[in-house]
């Protein structure tokens, strides 16, 4: 794994023009880079990342078995016991799951480590999918990048695949808040992937979504929603008085709602207590647990549920050396062991691993100029190249 300096497309700004990205002259299209790419050999895509991250996959379902059927585990999870019956019954109904993005650190020597895993709302799918797929041939064309280069990158395939393994049956909404520009930008693409696979869609903003006299959500039509992509988490659902009305509603959820056990980080202490000493796993424990003693004074203390870094710390021989602010404060954390992530003259690469019905399909590299990767970083594009 190499980070290699390269030369920016010349007329970026029809590119950005042409995917509806803003573009800033000088400084380019926020929160993404292409003045450097990340270069793997193939038997690292294959061995180190697509092989641990699906064999992590089906550990989690071992994780959500497991805590589905203990209370003791839900409680540590804090999720509310009044959905507990309505998370299980999703998942012994084997209601389908369709997409995920799991954050690895890896440094192209050591093994990748499992550092959290966006099973519920990963955003960043259409410049994985698409923009990063055209740099690749743009950049292949124009001499940029040497003419064998490929991608860990058949996402926009499996998904318009994915869909119609969904049990879909009518219309199908999406939902989000429209006001949030990375989660409407996402749920845009991931509506685009199901027209491609013949399904009819509707958008519906979470706000507008209302609720007939037989307890049917609707939309701004009065027509019943029946299947509903969210790009909305299962916790702000939950914590909400419209969540009341979720499990009676009908509706077929995707994500579903067994989903909201391995999008919370407690996912990251069960994963290590079932499985501990798993080489792309690192010591977790939920912060109250005496074991976590056994981490020292250097760790990552998370919050239950964030997004985008927020309310993230690092621990160092016990003085906190990063906080992130953020909203999630004030709730349970769990503790990680500090696995930091390579240093390229002080910029930090996230690997994002994407999941698309359980298999490793693609891939993003997210880079920022602290250990934790925040809402600023910058989207890097990557080659496979032996």
């Amino acid at each position: 794994m190499q980070r290699v300096p390269v030369t920016e497309r010349p007329d970026l700004a029809q590119a950005a023009a042409d995917h509806g990205f803003e573009f800033k002259a000088g400084e380019g299209i926020p929160y993404w880079d292409e003045s450097a790419y990340y270069r793997f050999t193939l038997r690292q895509i294959e061995e180190d990342l697509e092989g641990p991250a699906e064999e992590i996959e089906g550990m989690c379902f071992e994780v959500v078995e497991r805590a589905l059927n203990d209370e003791t585990v839900m409680r540590r999870l804090g999720i509310a016991e009044q959905y507990w019956d309505y998370l299980a019954a999703s998942w012994r109904n084997q209601e389908k799951h369709l997409y995920g993005r799991m954050d690895i650190s890896y440094d192209g020597k050591g093994a990748a480590k499992l550092l959290e895993y966006n099973a519920d709302t990963p955003t960043a799918l259409y410049e994985s999918a698409v923009f990063q797929w055209e740099w690749l041939e743009q950049a292949k064309d124009r001499g940029l990048i040497p003419e064998g280069c490929d991608q860990l990158n058949d996402l926009h395939e499996s998904l318009v695949r994915a869909f119609p393994d969904m049990g879909i049956e009518g219309l199908l909404h999406f939902a989000c808040v429209k006001d949030i520009e990375d989660d409407k930008g996402t749920l845009d693409y991931l509506e685009a992937c199901a027209q491609e696979a013949g399904l009819e869609t509707c958008f519906v903003a979470m706000e507008d979504i209302g609720a007939d006299d037989q307890g049917r959500f609707t939309d701004l039509d009065d027509r019943p929603i029946t299947t509903l992509t969210k790009l909305y988490p299962w916790e702000w659902i939950m914590a909400e008085e419209f969540g009341r009305q979720v499990p009676a509603s009908g509706v077929h959820f995707i994500e579903p709602p067994w989903k909201a056990v391995l999008s919370n980080k407690g996912l990251l202490a069960l994963l290590w207590g079932m499985f501990e000493g798993h080489p792309n796993l690192l010591p977790a424990f939920f912060e109250d647990d005496p074991a976590a003693g056994e981490l020292g004074g250097s760790y990552v203390r998370k919050p239950l549920w964030s997004r985008q870094g927020a309310n993230i710390e690092i621990i160092r021989d016990g003085k906190t050396q990063t906080r992130n602010d953020g909203p999630y404060a004030g709730g349970d954390y769990i503790v990680q062991a500090f696995h930091p992530l390579p240093d390229n003259s002080g910029n930090y690469p996230l690997v994002g691993l994407w999941l698309v019905a359980s298999q490793a399909v693609g891939m993003c590299i997210r880079e920022d100029r602290t250990l934790v990767t925040s809402k600023d970083a910058r989207f890097i594009p990557h080659v496979i190249l032996d």
